[in-house]
This record gives C-alpha cells, sequence and structure tokens, in this order.
C-alpha cells in the first residue's frame, strides 16, 4: 500500500449520502434528547437555532416522510400521559442510524469549520 493510499481520511456516513439539509440536522438534533411530537420539533429547532431556523409544516412533515424511509428516524408508539396528549399526535424517535449520521454531519462541520478558521481571512476577522 502506498503512503498516499495510506494516509487518506476516511469518509464521514454523512458524506457518503451527502451532506444534511440544515432541517434535517436540526430535526436529528431536536430528536436527540427524546421523542417528540410535529409541533414540538418544530419549537425545538426553532428554540436550537437561535430562531435561525424556522421549519413550517410543509418542510418539516417532506422532511419527517424522507427521514422515515431512509430509517434516520422513526414513529414512536410511546406517548407521555395519554390523559395530557392528542392521540392524533404522532411521536417520532432518533433510531440508530439517525444518531450516526447526525454524529458524522456534526464531525464533518467540525472539520469544515476548521478548516475555515485556519485561514488568514477568518483569523483576521477574529482579531476585529
Amino acid at each position: 500500500m502506498g503512503e498516499k493510499e495510506r494516509s487518506k481520511p476516511t469518509k464521514h456516513l454523512s458524506e457518503a449520502r451527502g451532506p444534511l439539509t440544515p432541517a434535517v440536522f436540526y430535526i436529528l438534533v431536536a430528536l436527540a434528547d427524546g421523542d417528540r411530537h410535529g409541533y414540538a420539533i418544530m419549537q425545538e429547532v426553532s428554540k436550537r437555532s437561535g430562531g435561525a431556523v424556522r421549519l413550517g409544516p410543509g418542510t418539516l412533515y417532506g422532511a419527517i416522510s424522507r427521514m422515515l424511509r431512509d430509517c434516520l428516524i422513526e414513529e414512536s408508539e410511546e406517548r407521555p400521559d395519554p390523559e395530557m396528549d392528542d392521540s392524533r399526535r404522532r411521536y417520532y424517535r432518533l433510531t440508530e442510524q439517525g444518531g450516526r449520521a447526525l454524529a458524522a454531519e456534526a464531525n464533518r462541520l467540525r472539520d469544515l469549520a476548521r478548516v475555515a478558521q485556519s485561514t488568514r481571512a477568518v483569523r483576521k476577522l477574529r482579531q476585529a
């Protein structure tokens, strides 16, 4: 095995499937701490993004549909206190594959930020 072959970086899972969209990334983040229904996901995404990402119903449920198909999330049968919950709500949870995709994307973003921070332009902006 040549030197170049040994030093190739390994691909992140998210690179194999492509970078996650901001909506998918934030939905996975919202579900990382526990099961949530759609409206609760929308609220958590807005909170975690500092209001920068606001998911409308079409974006949310389109992403949820794709994420269910891709086995990143699954519908949860568990429900909070039935007397305090609307039985029409669907709850979602992160799957193991979804957790791996989230971790891989977080690593990919960290690596991208590290590359950008190593540039003179970014260092110059940080000093200002």
